[in-house]
């Protein structure tokens, strides 16, 4: 039943999907001219046809820097939410530099990482970990504070300890919260990642785009954007999966 359910729940983003793809291949199609605004089958047939560079080049590349930018913003931002949790002088102390640190135009600090560390990857992580953190920090701690005062005074008057009530209440608590920054930081690594290839890389989708978009190649710009966007939307998809196996109080999501 539930599963029935969920399947009629995803019909009304099915059809938007299909009318955004039709107007978008009509649109194409009136303006003809594929350096800009290639149609979607346009970009589906470069996309198979540069699948080999793609898939085994540039994929590999982004995907490296997204998995080692998320797991360094995964670090840091669980510590911080924590530390903010615990000490409310580093909250008052953190809070700031935190918010601060999201004003930073990251088209301005891109180019400085790369002159920095080089055209490596740390460069590039960098960027990512400075998108990626944020939500991390932001949602994670919001989750510790929404535990109940009630239940942490019930708790404390039968002789628990801190580190007890943060395991068995505050981590129970914030998990929906931290499934939610996961699920919002797998886009916004990625998205760091090909900034950060965009603006300085030897390989990468990022790099692939701007290099297609220097031979006027509409379709092959947006070629590396679709596989982006669609491996964004796996790894999404196996977080909820995950989120569904470990907080099942939650029922349905």
């Amino acid at each position: 039943m539930k599963r029935h359910i969920s399947n009629r729940g995803s019909l009304p983003a099915l059809i938007l999907v299909a009318l955004l793809l039709i107007g978008w291949q009509a649109a194409a199609m009136k303006v003809n001219a594929a350096y800009i605004i290639p149609s979607p089958t346009q970009i589906l047939t470069r996309l198979w046809e540069l699948r080999v560079p793609l898939f085994t080049v540039h994929l590999p590349a982004t995907m490296l820097v997204t998995a080692v930018g998320l797991l360094i913003s995964l670090l840091l931002g669980l510590t911080l939410a924590v530390v903010m949790d615990a000490f409310p002088l580093a909250r008052k102390s953190l809070y700031p530099i935190i918010i601060a640190s999201q004003t930073i135009p990251t088209t301005a600090i891109a180019p400085l990482f790369v002159l920095w560390f080089g055209y490596g990857i740390w460069s590039k992580v960098l960027v990512t970990v400075l998108i990626t953190f944020f939500p991390i920090v932001i949602t994670v701690y919001d989750g510790f504070q929404s535990a109940k005062t009630e239940m942490e005074e019930l708790l404390r008057t039968y002789g628990a300890t801190r580190i007890q009530i943060f395991c068995k209440l505050k981590i129970p608590t914030a998990l929906p919260y931290f499934f939610s920054a996961i699920k919002m930081a797998i886009p916004m690594s990625i998205i760091g990642a090909a900034i950060g290839e965009w603006l300085g890389a030897q390989s990468g989708l990022g790099y692939f785009s701007r290099r297609m978009m220097t031979q006027l190649d509409g379709a092959g710009v947006f070629a590396p954007i679709v596989l982006l966007s669609a491996v964004a939307m796996l790894l999404v998809a196996v977080v909820a999966l995950a989120e569904r196996a470990v907080i099942r109080w939650r029922g349905e999501l």
